[in-house]
């Protein structure tokens, strides 16, 4: 299973906390305690930090997402040919279409089994989709909401001396 994919409580049992102090918005209140937070997966050593937020607990739920899914963009996990696809992934695809947005918790889950199974297929879009049940156009338009995500296939591409997507 993909660390991005664990249940929240899982996940952070791999994970070191660090609180600190940042700048920014927030005044005196903000420079006078530790509202930042670090969270630091022990495993791979990938991070997710936010300091925006007065308050702590709501700045260890943003480094909470931040941390899933910078794993789902950092971490591939081998797919063999005759995995299924995870429970996560079932539960966000109804005919051919994948239902998640950008901000819903299991949106780094569902990012990091695409982005999986299209290092499976050695990038080839068609078939990345073929074996998750989606159509190509709705595994791109998942790929495209998240920037980073597009980043990693168009290098990976170029890396493979494919031609970019459009």
């Amino acid at each position: 299973m993909h660390p991005a994919q664990l249940p929240v409580k899982l996940l952070l049992c791999d994970c070191d906390e660090q609180r600190t102090r940042r700048g920014g918005p927030g005044g005196q209140h903000r420079n006078k305690t530790e509202t930042a937070i670090v969270l630091t997966h022990r495993p791979t050593g990938v991070s997710g930090q936010a300091s925006e937020r007065r308050s702590q607990a709501e700045n260890r739920r943003v480094a909470i997402v931040r941390l899933r899914l910078n794993l789902a963009l950092a971490l591939r996990i081998p797919v063999a040919e005759s995995r299924a696809t995870a429970d996560v992934w079932r539960r966000r695809v109804r005919n051919q279409r994948i239902n998640v947005s950008g901000e819903h918790d299991d949106f780094p889950a569902v990012l990091a089994e695409a982005l999986d199974f299209l290092e499976a297929t050695e990038l080839d879009v068609p078939a990345a989709a073929r074996r998750l049940g989606v159509s190509a156009s709705q595994l791109l338009r998942l790929i495209r909401s998240e920037p980073a995500a597009w980043t990693w296939l168009t290098r990976k591409r170029l890396e493979r001396s494919l031609p970019p997507l459009k």
